[in-house]
Protein backbone atom coordinates (compact mmCIF):
# COMPACT_ATOMS: atom_id res chain seq x y z
CA UNK A 1 0.00 0.00 0.00
CA UNK A 2 1.09 3.32 -0.38
CA UNK A 3 2.12 5.44 3.09
CA UNK A 4 -0.04 8.06 4.07
CA UNK A 5 2.82 10.36 4.30
CA UNK A 6 6.68 10.14 2.59
CA UNK A 7 9.36 10.22 4.86
CA UNK A 8 12.39 12.03 2.80
CA UNK A 9 15.85 11.06 4.83
CA UNK A 10 18.54 13.21 4.66
CA UNK A 11 20.95 11.57 7.70
CA UNK A 12 23.52 11.21 5.47
CA UNK A 13 23.81 14.24 3.68
CA UNK A 14 22.00 17.01 5.68
CA UNK A 15 22.82 15.71 9.33
CA UNK A 16 26.54 14.22 8.29
CA UNK A 17 27.27 17.51 6.25
CA UNK A 18 27.99 19.91 9.50
CA UNK A 19 30.11 16.92 11.31
CA UNK A 20 33.22 17.57 12.38
CA UNK A 21 33.85 13.38 12.46
CA UNK A 22 34.57 12.28 9.00
CA UNK A 23 32.25 8.36 9.04
CA UNK A 24 33.97 6.14 7.14
CA UNK A 25 32.44 5.38 3.55
CA UNK A 26 31.72 1.52 5.00
CA UNK A 27 30.13 3.13 7.90
CA UNK A 28 27.89 5.23 5.68
CA UNK A 29 26.50 2.38 3.57
CA UNK A 30 26.15 0.11 7.00
CA UNK A 31 24.12 3.25 8.00
CA UNK A 32 22.13 3.11 4.29
CA UNK A 33 21.46 -0.67 4.56
CA UNK A 34 19.20 0.25 7.94
CA UNK A 35 17.18 2.80 6.86
CA UNK A 36 16.39 0.23 3.58
CA UNK A 37 15.49 -2.66 6.04
CA UNK A 38 13.29 0.02 8.53
CA UNK A 39 12.02 0.34 5.05
CA UNK A 40 12.91 4.11 3.84
CA UNK A 41 12.07 4.53 -0.06
CA UNK A 42 13.71 8.31 -0.49
CA UNK A 43 17.35 8.53 0.83
CA UNK A 44 19.38 11.75 0.48
CA UNK A 45 23.16 9.92 0.12
CA UNK A 46 25.93 12.92 -0.30
CA UNK A 47 26.38 15.55 -2.25
CA UNK A 48 28.36 16.29 -4.95
CA UNK A 49 30.25 19.63 -3.81
CA UNK A 50 33.89 20.54 -3.65
CA UNK A 51 35.36 18.30 -0.57
CA UNK A 52 36.82 21.70 0.53
CA UNK A 53 33.61 23.21 1.42
CA UNK A 54 32.29 19.56 3.12
CA UNK A 55 34.96 17.39 4.11
CA UNK A 56 32.16 15.11 5.87
CA UNK A 57 30.92 14.46 1.98
CA UNK A 58 34.45 14.31 0.27
CA UNK A 59 33.60 10.60 -0.62
CA UNK A 60 30.50 11.39 -3.06
CA UNK A 61 31.89 9.33 -5.90
CA UNK A 62 32.98 6.24 -4.22
CA UNK A 63 29.80 5.98 -2.37
CA UNK A 64 27.65 6.45 -5.00
CA UNK A 65 29.56 3.83 -6.94
CA UNK A 66 28.68 1.27 -3.81
CA UNK A 67 24.60 1.97 -3.43
CA UNK A 68 22.98 -1.13 -3.75
CA UNK A 69 20.38 -1.60 -5.94
CA UNK A 70 16.91 -1.45 -5.11
CA UNK A 71 13.57 -1.37 -7.18
CA UNK A 72 11.59 0.77 -4.84
CA UNK A 73 14.45 2.56 -3.07
CA UNK A 74 15.31 6.27 -4.52
CA UNK A 75 18.86 7.97 -3.89
CA UNK A 76 19.13 11.09 -4.28
CA UNK A 77 22.29 14.10 -4.24
CA UNK A 78 22.38 17.15 -3.54
CA UNK A 79 24.29 19.63 -6.57
CA UNK A 80 25.49 22.79 -6.30
CA UNK A 81 26.03 24.11 -9.58
CA UNK A 82 26.09 22.45 -13.16
CA UNK A 83 29.66 20.97 -12.43
CA UNK A 84 27.96 19.44 -9.66
CA UNK A 85 25.26 18.08 -11.80
CA UNK A 86 28.01 16.83 -13.97
CA UNK A 87 29.73 14.65 -11.32
CA UNK A 88 26.58 13.25 -10.20
CA UNK A 89 25.54 12.22 -13.85
CA UNK A 90 29.00 10.47 -14.77
CA UNK A 91 28.16 8.64 -11.45
CA UNK A 92 24.87 7.67 -12.46
CA UNK A 93 22.09 9.38 -10.04
CA UNK A 94 18.93 9.58 -11.41
CA UNK A 95 17.59 11.89 -8.30
CA UNK A 96 19.15 15.37 -7.57
CA UNK A 97 18.45 18.14 -5.24
CA UNK A 98 18.92 21.93 -5.74
CA UNK A 99 19.02 24.59 -3.06
CA UNK A 100 18.41 28.20 -3.23
CA UNK A 101 17.54 30.72 -0.22
CA UNK A 102 15.22 32.93 0.19
CA UNK A 103 17.13 35.89 2.09
CA UNK A 104 20.11 36.86 -0.06
CA UNK A 105 22.19 37.24 2.40
CA UNK A 106 22.14 33.31 3.42
CA UNK A 107 22.30 32.95 -0.02
CA UNK A 108 25.80 35.31 -0.19
CA UNK A 109 26.93 33.74 2.60
CA UNK A 110 26.03 29.97 1.71
CA UNK A 111 26.92 29.55 -2.25
CA UNK A 112 28.54 33.41 -2.53
CA UNK A 113 26.51 34.47 -5.17
CA UNK A 114 23.10 36.71 -5.32
CA UNK A 115 19.48 34.95 -5.74
CA UNK A 116 19.49 35.98 -9.11
CA UNK A 117 23.19 34.50 -10.27
CA UNK A 118 22.12 31.31 -8.39
CA UNK A 119 19.04 31.16 -10.48
CA UNK A 120 20.85 31.51 -13.52
CA UNK A 121 23.22 28.70 -12.79
CA UNK A 122 20.14 26.35 -11.65
CA UNK A 123 19.13 27.34 -15.04
CA UNK A 124 21.18 25.02 -16.15
CA UNK A 125 21.42 22.49 -13.39
CA UNK A 126 17.44 21.95 -13.66
CA UNK A 127 17.73 21.70 -17.28
CA UNK A 128 20.12 19.45 -17.82
CA UNK A 129 18.04 17.23 -15.18
CA UNK A 130 15.41 17.27 -17.48
CA UNK A 131 16.70 16.69 -20.57
CA UNK A 132 18.11 13.32 -18.79
CA UNK A 133 15.29 12.50 -17.51
CA UNK A 134 16.67 12.89 -13.79
CA UNK A 135 13.92 14.04 -10.93
CA UNK A 136 14.47 17.23 -9.32
CA UNK A 137 13.96 18.12 -5.42
CA UNK A 138 14.35 22.04 -5.13
CA UNK A 139 15.21 23.50 -1.71
CA UNK A 140 14.45 26.74 -1.03
CA UNK A 141 16.19 27.68 2.50
CA UNK A 142 15.30 30.64 5.10
CA UNK A 143 11.41 30.39 4.01
CA UNK A 144 10.57 30.92 7.48
CA UNK A 145 13.32 33.65 8.65
CA UNK A 146 16.81 34.48 8.14
CA UNK A 147 19.55 34.26 10.65
CA UNK A 148 21.31 37.23 9.11
CA UNK A 149 18.41 39.33 7.78
CA UNK A 150 15.25 38.13 10.31
CA UNK A 151 11.74 38.06 8.39
CA UNK A 152 11.69 36.54 4.89
CA UNK A 153 8.50 38.35 3.35
CA UNK A 154 6.17 35.79 1.96
CA UNK A 155 5.84 37.65 -1.26
CA UNK A 156 9.44 37.06 -2.06
CA UNK A 157 9.01 33.44 -0.76
CA UNK A 158 6.37 32.94 -3.47
CA UNK A 159 8.63 34.78 -6.36
CA UNK A 160 11.83 32.40 -5.75
CA UNK A 161 9.53 29.60 -5.64
CA UNK A 162 7.71 30.17 -8.52
CA UNK A 163 10.96 30.83 -10.31
CA UNK A 164 12.32 27.56 -9.49
CA UNK A 165 9.19 25.53 -10.44
CA UNK A 166 8.85 27.27 -13.79
CA UNK A 167 12.92 25.88 -14.64
CA UNK A 168 11.09 22.44 -13.72
CA UNK A 169 11.76 21.25 -10.16
CA UNK A 170 9.40 18.45 -9.34
CA UNK A 171 9.05 19.19 -5.61
CA UNK A 172 9.99 22.32 -3.97
CA UNK A 173 11.15 21.82 -0.34
CA UNK A 174 10.38 24.07 2.02
CA UNK A 175 13.44 25.27 4.56
CA UNK A 176 12.94 26.32 7.75
CA UNK A 177 16.60 26.50 8.25
CA UNK A 178 17.34 27.93 12.01
CA UNK A 179 14.09 26.68 13.25
CA UNK A 180 12.46 30.01 13.70
CA UNK A 181 9.08 29.05 12.31
CA UNK A 182 5.90 28.74 13.82
CA UNK A 183 2.13 27.00 12.71
CA UNK A 184 0.56 30.21 11.73
CA UNK A 185 3.75 30.88 8.99
CA UNK A 186 4.15 27.39 7.95
CA UNK A 187 0.00 28.01 6.73
CA UNK A 188 0.27 31.68 5.69
CA UNK A 189 3.44 30.84 3.17
CA UNK A 190 1.53 27.23 2.05
CA UNK A 191 -1.94 29.45 1.58
CA UNK A 192 0.21 31.70 -0.67
CA UNK A 193 2.02 29.25 -2.10
CA UNK A 194 -1.38 27.37 -3.29
CA UNK A 195 -2.56 30.63 -4.74
CA UNK A 196 -0.12 31.04 -7.00
CA UNK A 197 -0.56 27.51 -8.24
CA UNK A 198 1.90 25.66 -6.38
CA UNK A 199 -0.29 23.15 -3.97
CA UNK A 200 0.63 21.38 -1.48
CA UNK A 201 0.85 17.98 -3.49
CA UNK A 202 4.20 19.30 -4.92
CA UNK A 203 5.74 20.75 -1.68
CA UNK A 204 7.83 19.48 1.20
CA UNK A 205 8.90 20.83 4.31
CA UNK A 206 12.04 20.30 5.63
CA UNK A 207 11.76 21.34 9.54
CA UNK A 208 14.68 21.63 12.08
CA UNK A 209 14.34 22.20 15.48
CA UNK A 210 16.52 24.65 17.06
CA UNK A 211 13.50 25.98 18.99
CA UNK A 212 11.62 22.44 19.88
CA UNK A 213 8.94 23.80 17.02
CA UNK A 214 9.76 21.09 13.98
CA UNK A 215 6.81 18.72 15.13
CA UNK A 216 3.84 21.14 15.27
CA UNK A 217 4.80 22.91 12.20
CA UNK A 218 5.04 19.34 10.21
CA UNK A 219 1.32 18.53 11.51
CA UNK A 220 -0.02 22.14 10.59
CA UNK A 221 1.52 21.54 7.06
CA UNK A 222 0.31 18.37 7.19
CA UNK A 223 -3.27 19.43 7.90
CA UNK A 224 -2.36 21.88 5.15
CA UNK A 225 -2.05 18.83 2.40
CA UNK A 226 1.31 18.53 2.34
CA UNK A 227 2.48 15.03 2.33
CA UNK A 228 5.85 14.72 2.07
CA UNK A 229 8.32 15.50 4.93
CA UNK A 230 11.93 15.62 5.69
CA UNK A 231 13.85 13.84 8.71
CA UNK A 232 17.21 13.25 10.03
CA UNK A 233 17.82 9.72 11.76
CA UNK A 234 18.03 10.96 15.78
CA UNK A 235 18.17 14.45 14.19
CA UNK A 236 21.51 15.00 13.39
CA UNK A 237 22.02 17.94 11.19
CA UNK A 238 22.12 21.68 10.90
CA UNK A 239 23.43 24.43 8.16
CA UNK A 240 27.11 25.22 8.13
CA UNK A 241 25.98 28.38 6.94
CA UNK A 242 23.69 29.53 9.45
CA UNK A 243 24.88 30.51 12.84
CA UNK A 244 22.68 28.57 15.71
CA UNK A 245 20.72 26.13 13.26
CA UNK A 246 20.42 22.89 15.07
CA UNK A 247 19.62 19.36 13.33
CA UNK A 248 16.90 18.30 11.54
CA UNK A 249 13.29 17.14 12.59
CA UNK A 250 14.45 13.59 13.58
CA UNK A 251 13.17 10.89 11.52
CA UNK A 252 12.32 8.41 14.63
CA UNK A 253 9.84 11.67 15.85
CA UNK A 254 8.26 12.15 12.33
CA UNK A 255 7.42 8.33 12.28
CA UNK A 256 5.91 8.04 15.88
CA UNK A 257 3.66 11.53 15.35
CA UNK A 258 2.11 10.01 11.98
CA UNK A 259 2.13 6.09 13.07
CA UNK A 260 0.51 7.20 16.11
CA UNK A 261 -2.01 9.16 14.53
CA UNK A 262 -3.26 6.34 12.18
CA UNK A 263 -1.11 7.44 9.15
CA UNK A 264 1.11 5.02 7.53
CA UNK A 265 4.96 6.01 6.49
CA UNK A 266 5.70 2.09 6.16
CA UNK A 267 8.60 2.99 7.80
CA UNK A 268 9.42 0.89 11.27
CA UNK A 269 10.48 2.61 14.05
CA UNK A 270 12.17 -0.19 16.11
CA UNK A 271 14.46 -0.57 13.39
CA UNK A 272 14.98 3.22 12.98
CA UNK A 273 15.60 3.48 16.30
CA UNK A 274 18.52 0.75 16.08
CA UNK A 275 19.91 3.01 13.22
CA UNK A 276 19.69 6.01 15.55
CA UNK A 277 21.83 4.10 18.20
CA UNK A 278 24.30 2.92 15.25
CA UNK A 279 24.95 6.66 14.19
CA UNK A 280 25.33 8.05 17.80
CA UNK A 281 27.83 5.38 18.18
CA UNK A 282 29.52 6.75 14.74
CA UNK A 283 29.20 10.63 15.75
CA UNK A 284 30.70 9.75 19.92
CA UNK A 285 27.89 11.86 21.17
CA UNK A 286 24.32 11.61 22.60
CA UNK A 287 22.18 13.05 19.27
CA UNK A 288 19.05 14.93 19.65
CA UNK A 289 16.14 13.61 18.55
CA UNK A 290 13.49 12.75 21.28
CA UNK A 291 12.39 9.60 20.00
CA UNK A 292 15.58 8.60 19.94
CA UNK A 293 16.40 9.15 23.28
CA UNK A 294 13.26 7.69 24.74
CA UNK A 295 13.76 4.15 22.41
CA UNK A 296 18.14 4.59 23.73
CA UNK A 297 17.47 4.60 27.38
CA UNK A 298 14.65 2.41 27.25
CA UNK A 299 17.10 -0.47 25.64
CA UNK A 300 19.58 0.54 28.07
CA UNK A 301 17.50 -0.23 30.84
CA UNK A 302 16.69 -3.45 28.91
CA UNK A 303 20.46 -4.86 28.73
CA UNK A 304 20.59 -3.18 32.36
CA UNK A 305 17.81 -5.29 33.88
CA UNK A 306 18.81 -8.43 31.80
CA UNK A 307 22.67 -8.39 32.80
CA UNK A 308 20.92 -8.32 36.59
CA UNK A 309 18.26 -10.66 35.83
CA UNK A 310 18.10 -14.06 38.92
CA UNK A 311 21.56 -15.19 40.19
CA UNK A 312 23.30 -12.31 38.06
CA UNK A 313 23.48 -14.56 34.88
CA UNK A 314 22.16 -12.11 32.80
CA UNK A 315 20.58 -12.94 29.20
CA UNK A 316 23.21 -14.22 26.88
CA UNK A 317 23.63 -12.19 23.89
CA UNK A 318 20.93 -9.32 24.73
CA UNK A 319 23.50 -6.30 24.43
CA UNK A 320 23.23 -7.49 20.61
CA UNK A 321 19.75 -6.70 20.49
CA UNK A 322 16.96 -4.42 20.85
CA UNK A 323 13.58 -4.45 23.03
CA UNK A 324 11.99 -6.99 20.15
CA UNK A 325 14.85 -8.79 19.55
CA UNK A 326 16.31 -7.79 16.17
CA UNK A 327 19.85 -7.92 15.45
CA UNK A 328 21.21 -4.49 15.73
CA UNK A 329 24.81 -5.85 14.03
CA UNK A 330 22.72 -7.46 10.75
CA UNK A 331 24.72 -4.74 8.43
CA UNK A 332 27.67 -3.97 10.99
CA UNK A 333 29.78 -5.78 7.65
CA UNK A 334 27.08 -4.40 5.32
CA UNK A 335 24.32 22.08 1.31
CA UNK A 336 22.39 23.55 3.31
CA UNK A 337 18.85 22.68 4.15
Amino acid sequence: MEPDVRIFEVSLRDGLQNESVFVPTEDKLAHLHRLIDAGVKDIEVTSFVRASRIPALADAEDLVARLPRVDDVRFWALVPNPIGMDRALAAGITHVCTFLSASETHNLRNVNRTVRESLAGLRKVIGTAVDEGVRVRAYLSTVFGCPYEGDVPVARVVDVAKALMDLGADVLALGDTTGVGLPGQVEQVLEALDAAGIGPDRIALHAHDTRGTALVNVWAAYRAGVRRFDGSVAGIGGCPYAPGAAGNAATEDLVHLFEASGLRTGIDLDALGAAGREMESLLGRPLPGRMHQVMASACAADAGSNREGPGGSGTEGHNSTDRNGSDLQAHAAGASG
